[in-house]
């Protein structure tokens, strides 16, 4: 089997994983989101931690430094927000909620781009983002608020990816470290709660106990298999990827979970989906046959957004 075929399934059962994750967190049920989070930042680090020692090791750590350990600790911070709201959402019946924050996620990728990085947005990149805008106001007009849950998953995982961009540390490694960083408050939660007799893990049966474990491997496997596509295919790829996930968090949200879809909602997410065509145009128009050098960047609107929820 070819490299590049390896790295399209690997993308593509990472993206999967993902899109299926509104399936899994309610198995959890009776924990509620914190404890959901608690378990699933100490079991990833586990499951890190077996990984590492079978192939990267931990010599790397030496090379984190105070201004790395700085950014990874805000990235872990704004993973946290963005790992409790998606499973609060979805365990409240607000997948589509869910699905809408990681269409836009792109969008705000863009504007992050020009914002914080004072990037040139092309025309058909600042019409996608207006078009978003118009959305968003279309949704808050059909919700009487802000649709809250889609915009801070969107703004949380959108801030994360950009201060993983500048942190340039491999993804299981800085996966590790953002963990690692968590893993005492999320212990200090488990250790408490149980203490108080609040909490689900081992007062349910072993069956609910080991689903909270499984939370780390279901969060740390696709992110491997994230990470074995990157390095095999186009990043062009990748960022068609991203779409598979909100995709099926839609469908799971309308067609299984039954969630409604009001005309207004549905208008709201035809103009998402229309800035996410344009978006996907220009980021195509941009990319140079692959015997041209030097190759093109693929634009910020495309760049692999690990994962929804990731």
């Amino acid at each position: 089997m070819s490299q590049h075929r390896i790295g399209v399934i690997a993308g593509l059962v990472s993206y999967v994983i993902w899109g299926l994750f509104p399936l899994f967190w309610p198995l959890v049920e009776p924990a509620g989101a914190p404890e959901i989070l608690a378990h699933r930042i100490l079991w990833s680090l586990a499951f890190l931690v077996v990984v590492l020692v079978f192939t990267a090791g931990f010599r790397w750590l030496r090379t984190v430094g105070r201004r790395r350990f700085l950014q990874l600790g805000a990235a872990a911070a704004l993973i946290t927000v963005n790992w409790g709201v998606f499973i609060y959402a979805v365990n409240n019946d607000h997948v589509v909620d869910s699905a809408l924050g990681y269409y836009i996620n792109p969008l705000v990728s863009v504007a992050l781009g020009l914002v914080v990085l004072h990037e040139h947005l092309r025309p058909r990149q600042r019409v996608a983002v207006l078009i978003g805008l118009l959305a968003v106001v279309v949704l808050t007009v059909e919700y009487g608020k802000p649709p809250w849950i889609a915009l801070i998953l969107a703004c949380s995982f959108g801030t994360y990816g950009l201060v993983k961009k500048q942190v340039g540390l491999d993804g299981t490694q800085s996966l590790f470290v953002e963990t690692a960083i968590l893993v005492v408050p999320a212990l200090a939660y488990i250790v408490v709660t149980g203490l108080k007799g609040t909490a689900t893990f081992t007062a349910d049966d072993i069956g609910h106990s080991l689903l909270l474990m499984a939370g780390g491997v279901v969060t740390a496997v696709p992110l491997i298999l994230f990470g074995a596509a990157a390095i095999r295919i186009p990043l062009s790829t990748i960022g068609l990827m991203q779409y598979i996930a909100p995709t099926m968090h839609f469908v799971i949200g309308v067609a299984i979970y039954g969630e409604a879809m009001p005309a207004g909602r549905v208008a709201g997410f035809v103009l998402v989906w229309i800035a996410l065509i344009v978006l996907t145009v220009d980021a195509l128009g941009t990319l140079r046959p692959r015997n041209v050098i030097p190759v093109a960047p693929v634009p910020a609107a495309v760049r692999p957004a690990a994962p929804p929820d990731a």
